[in-house]
C-alpha cells in the first residue's frame, strides 16, 4: 500500500499548517485551502514578533528578505528565514521558519515547512514540501498536465486528485538533484533522493533513490 497519508510523509510539528494536514487524510487535499489557512493563522501571529508591511504578508522580523523580493499575499515567512534577491512569492504560501528562498525562485500556493531550502532558480507550485527538504539549483514542480486534464497521482493504486493543479509533495528530508522535474502529482517518500536531471512521476517510496532513466532503488543502509 502507497504510503502517502501526511502521517507518513510528514512531522506535522514542523509547520504552522499542523491543524490543516491532520484534517486531510492526503497532502493534495490541503491545496484548495492554503489560503485560508494563511489568513487564519497570518490575524494570529503576535505583533512583537512579526512586521506586517502590507496586506494578508506577514514577515518574521528575524526573517532576512531582500529589497528586490517580491511578495504577494496570502503570505507568511517565519522566523529566521531567508528570502534571497529576485524571489517571487506570488500568494497563498506558508514558510516554516529556518527556510531559504533562494534568486530568482518562484512560489504559489504551497507549504514549506522549516527547515525546507528552494536556493536557486526553482518553481514550487500547488505543492507541499517537507521538513528539510531540499530542491537543487533548477530543480522545479510541474504543476499542470500537457492536457491540461485533473491530475492523477500514480502509485500502486490511482488517486484522483479532481484538481488540473497539483505540484510535488515532499516527504521530509526529501532531497531533489539540480536540473530535475517532478511531474504533476509526484509524491517523493521522506528521505528519499532524486538525482540531478531527472524526470521524475508518480510514486517514490520512502528512503529510495531516483537514478534518473535507470529506475527506483532503495537506499543502502548505513
Amino acid at each position: 500500500m502507497d504510503a502517502i497519508r501526511n502521517t507518513d510523509l510528514f512531522d506535522l510539528t514542523h509547520t504552522r499548517a499542523a491543524a490543516l494536514l491532520s484534517n486531510c487524510a492526503y497532502p493534495w487535499e490541503a491545496l484548495a485551502k492554503i489560503g485560508e489557512t494563511v489568513l487564519a493563522i497570518g490575524h494570529n501571529l503576535p505583533e512583537a514578533d512579526y512586521d506586517h508591511p502590507q496586506e494578508d504578508v506577514w514577515i518574521a522580523k528575524s526573517a532576512s528578505v531582500a529589497p528586490t523580493a517580491t511578495i504577494t499575499g496570502p503570505c507568511i515567512i517565519g522566523e529566521k528565514t531567508e528570502v534571497r534577491p529576485g524571489a517571487f512569492l506570488r500568494g497563498n504560501i506558508l514558510v516554516g521558519d529556518g527556510a531559504v528562498v533562494g534568486n530568482s525562485s518562484e512560489l504559489k500556493n504551497c507549504i514549506l515547512f522549516d527547515g525546507v531550502q528552494v536556493p536557486h532558480y526553482n518553481y514550487v507550485g500547488d505543492s507541499i514540501l517537507g521538513y528539510r527538504a531540499h530542491m537543487g539549483a533548477g530543480a522545479v514542480t510541474s504543476n499542470v498536465k500537457g492536457d491540461k486534464k485533473p491530475v492523477v497521482i500514480h502509485g500502486e493504486e490511482k488517486y484522483e486528485t479532481g484538481r488540473k493543479k497539483v505540484g510535488a509533495m515532499l516527504g521530509d528530508f526529501a532531497e531533489i538533484g539540480c536540473g530535475s522535474v517532478l511531474n504533476p502529482g509526484t509524491v517523493i517518500g521522506r528521505d528519499s533522493q532524486v538525482y540531478p536531471l531527472s524526470s521524475v512521476r508518480g510514486v517514490v517510496p520512502a528512503r529510495s533513490i531516483v537514478k534518473g532513466e535507470r529506475g527506483v532503488f532503495p537506499k543502502r543502509e548505513e
